[in-house]
C-alpha cells in the first residue's frame, strides 16, 4: 500500500512539474507579445486635439507598477498613484485635454490612496476643467465608502438607475481562533509589547481585547469623521444630514438623487455621449506616458524614487501583484537608499511608504540607511500610503519629514514573538515527534514543544529590548521625549490625523506635499520642476520577463511567484513522501527554526 501511494504522489510531482514546464513556455511567448506591444502602444500614444481623460479604477490602482510587462498584462494594466497624479497635473494646463471623467464603484483601493486621488481631482478642477464620475453601483465589487468618497471630488456624479449607495460606513473586524485552536490541539505561546498591540490577538483570544477595541474605535471614527467632513464639504449638505444618511444606508440611486448625493441617473453610453460630444477618450496613464516623453521642461534637481511596499522581510523583496507577492525587501531597499546616497547626481530622496511592518532585523537595516541619509544631510521625505506601521514606521522614524494622508494608518510602535506549539496537536494525531540535539536550547523555537520558565523568561527580554530599542529610535528620529513616545506608543495604531497630532507624523499630504518640502529643502523656487530617479534603476522590459520565466539564472519577479507557489506545492507533496518513506522504514530528521521576534 506504502508502494502504491509512494508511486501516485511522484506521479502528481511529475504531472505538476509538467504543467510548469508548458505554462512558462506559454508566458514566454506571451511575454514576448506583451514586450512589443508596449513598444508599439509608446511609439504610437499620442493625444488627440479634444481630449477627455480617463481614470477606469475596475482594476484598482497600484502603488508601482510591476515592471514586468507580463506581470502587467495579467493584471489588466491598472493604473498607478504616481503616473495619475503626474497625469492629471500635466492635463490641467493642456490646451487637448477638455475634462476628466472618473469610471468609479469597482476596483480595491485605499483610504489614504482615495484621500490623494481627491486632492489631484480638486487641483485638477481649479483649471476650470470638468470632472464627472460614474458608477454602475456603489458597493458591488468595491468599497462603497472609498469610491463614492472620490466620486464627490467631482463636479458632476452620475450612477445608473438600478444601482445602489451602499454607504453604511467603515468597520474593522478579524476572526478570533483561540477557542477553535484548543480545539485541535494548538496553542499559541505569544508575547507583546504592549497592550495595544493586537497583530496576533486573534490566535490568542477569543474576542478582540478591551485596549485594541478602544484603539480601533478611535481610528475607525476619525475614518468616519473626515469622509463626513470632505463629502459634506463638495455635496453642500450638513454633517449632521449626511450622518442620519449613512444610518439610513443601503440607499436606492433614486433615493440618492433626491438627497443630493447624485445628480444625474443614467447608463454608461448616456454619460459617455454627455461627457465626449465629439472629443476622444484617453486614459490618465497613457497621457501621462506620453506627456513625460515630449516634457521638454529642464529639471532643477533630481530626487531618487524608492518605493518600501508590502511586508517587510529580510533579503529580496519581490512586486508581483499578480499572484500577491508584493514585500519590502531589506536588501533591495537598503541598497537602494546606499546607492542614491552615492549618486553625486541626487539631490534629495523621496522614499514612499506602503507597509504593515514584518521583521524587526529587516525594518533596522532600512531604518540604517534612511538614517545615514540623515547623518549626511540629504533630504529625505517619507510619503506614506494606506499604511505605513510597525516595521513600515520604524524604518520611517529617522526621515527628516514624514508626510501622510489623514487617512492613514501608522504608528502601532510595539512588538510581538513567541511560537505555535502543536504538541498536542501531534497527540491527537497520535504522531509523535523524536530526535537529538546539540545544545541547551537548541529547541527554544521549536513548535513540538512549549516554552519552560527559564525560556518564556528568555522571549520576554527579547521583546523588552527590541521594544526598547524601537521606541529610543523614534524618539531620536522625531525628536520626542521618552514619555511622548510612550504616549503614542505601546501598539496603537493611529489615523493620519492623530498621527500629527501626536507627533509621529509632520504633516498631512501626498506625493504633491512631499514635492514641496523638498524644494522648500533645497532653497528652490515653488514651482521648479523636479525630476525622479527610480532606484533601483528599472530593467528593462524584455529581460524582467526573461528573469521572470528563468529565476535559476536572473533574480526574479513576476512569474516566479508561479514558480514558488508551484514548488511549495511539490514541497508538500515531497513531505508526505517523507512521512511514507518513514512508515516504510527510510526515516530522515529535518529541523527548521526562524528568529520569532516580528514587529507588525
Amino acid at each position: 500500500m506504502v508502494r502504491i501511494l509512494l508511486f501516485l504522489l511522484k506521479c502528481l510531482v511529475g504531472l505538476l512539474a509538467s504543467i510548469g514546464f508548458l505554462i512558462v513556455l506559454g508566458a514566454g511567448a506571451l511575454g514576448f507579445l506583451a514586450v512589443k506591444s508596449e513598444r508599439l502602444r509608446s511609439m504610437d500614444a499620442e493625444v488627440p486635439q479634444q481630449t477627455v481623460l480617463r481614470l477606469d479604477l475596475s482594476k484598482g490602482i497600484l502603488e508601482a507598477q510591476p515592471d514586468n510587462p507580463l506581470a502587467r498584462a495579467a493584471m489588466g494594466e491598472p493604473p498607478d498613484i504616481l503616473s495619475t497624479l503626474q497625469g492629471l497635473e500635466e492635463a490641467a494646463t493642456d490646451q487637448r485635454v477638455g475634462g476628466l471623467f472618473l469610471r468609479l464603484g469597482q476596483g480595491r483601493i485605499g483610504m489614504a490612496q482615495v484621500q490623494e486621488l481627491r486632492a489631484a481631482v480638486a487641483r485638477f478642477r481649479e483649471s476650470g476643467k470638468p470632472v464627472v464620475a460614474f458608477a454602475e453601483t456603489f458597493g458591488e465589487g468595491g468599497n462603497a465608502m472609498l469610491h463614492y468618497y472620490l466620486a464627490s471630488a467631482a463636479d458632476t456624479i452620475w450612477l445608473q438607475p438600478s444601482g445602489r449607495l451602499q454607504i453604511t460606513g467603515y468597520a474593522v473586524e478579524s476572526p478570533f481562533l483561540k477557542e477553535a485552536l484548543d480545539e485541535i490541539g494548538v496553542e499559541a505561546q505569544l508575547s507583546e509589547r504592549k497592550e495595544y498591540k493586537g497583530a496576533m490577538s486573534p490566535l490568542t483570544e477569543e474576542r478582540m481585547p478591551d485596549p485594541q477595541r478602544r484603539n480601533l474605535q478611535v481610528l475607525v471614527d476619525s475614518w468616519l469623521s473626515q469622509w463626513v467632513e470632505d463629502v459634506a464639504e463638495r455635496r453642500e449638505l450638513q454633517s449632521a444630514d449626511l450622518r442620519a444618511l449613512i444610518d439610513r444606508a443601503p440607499l436606492s440611486a433614486q433615493e440618492g438623487n433626491a438627497l443630493g448625493l447624485v445628480d444625474n441617473l443614467g447608463y454608461i453610453d448616456e454619460v459617455a455621449d454627455a461627457v465626449l460630444d465629439e472629443a476622444e477618450f484617453l486614459d490618465v496613464g497613457s497621457y501621462a506616458q506620453v506627456a513625460t516623453d515630449n516634457e521638454g521642461t529642464q529639471a532643477e534637481a533630481t530626487v531618487a524614487l524608492i518605493y518600501g511596499l508590502g511586508p517587510v522581510v529580510l533579503g529580496e523583496g519581490q512586486n508581483d501583484p499578480v499572484f500577491g507577492t508584493v514585500s519590502l525587501g531589506s536588501r533591495d531597499v537598503s541598497l537602494a537608499i546606499a546607492e542614491a546616497l552615492e549618486d553625486p547626481d541626487v539631490d534629495a530622496i523621496l522614499l514612499r511608504v506602503d507597509s504593515p511592518g514584518g521583521s524587526y532585523v529587516a525594518s533596522d537595516a532600512v531604518w540604517r540607511q534612511v538614517n545615514r541619509a540623515r547623518e549626511m544631510e540629504v533630504p529625505v521625505v517619507v510619503s506614506m500610503g494606506n499604511i505605513a506601521a510597525s516595521g513600515g514606521y520604524f524604518l520611517s522614524a529617522p526621515a527628516g519629514h514624514i508626510i501622510a494622508q489623514a487617512g492613514t494608518v501608522t504608528g502601532s510602535v510595539g512588538v510581538v514573538g513567541g511560537k505555535i506549539v502543536l504538541e498536542e496537536l501531534w497527540s491527537k494525531l497520535s504522531i509523535s515527534w523524536d530526535g537529538v540535539a546539540a545544545g541547551r536550547r537548541a529547541t527554544l523555537w521549536s513548535s513540538n514543544r512549549g516554552f519552560d520558565e527559564e525560556e518564556w523568561r528568555v522571549l520576554e527580554r527579547s521583546l523588552d529590548e527590541t521594544y526598547a530599542d524601537f521606541t529610543s529610535k523614534v524618539a531620536a528620529g522625531r525628536n520626542l521625549s521618552p514619555e511622548a513616545v510612550e504616549n503614542a506608543a505601546k501598539g496603537q495604531v493611529w489615523s493620519g490625523t492623530d498621527a500629527v497630532a501626536m507627533g509621529l507624523v509632520d504633516r498631512l499630504g501626498g506625493y504633491h506635499e512631499a514635492q514641496e518640502i523638498i524644494r522648500e529643502s533645497l532653497g528652490l523656487e515653488p514651482d521648479a520642476a523636479l525630476a525622479f530617479a527610480p532606484f533601483p534603476e528599472p530593467r528593462d522590459p524584455w529581460r524582467a520577463v526573461l528573469e521572470s520565466l528563468f529565476s535559476g539564472r536572473f533574480a526574479s519577479d513576476g512569474f516566479t511567484s508561479f514558480a514558488r507557489s508551484l514548488a511549495g506545492a511539490m514541497r508538500v507533496l515531497n513531505a508526505l513522501e517523507d512521512g511514507l518513506r518513514v512508515l516504510s522504514g527510510d526515516g530522515r530528521v529535518e529541523e527548521l527554526s526562524a528568529d520569532p521576534v516580528r514587529p507588525r
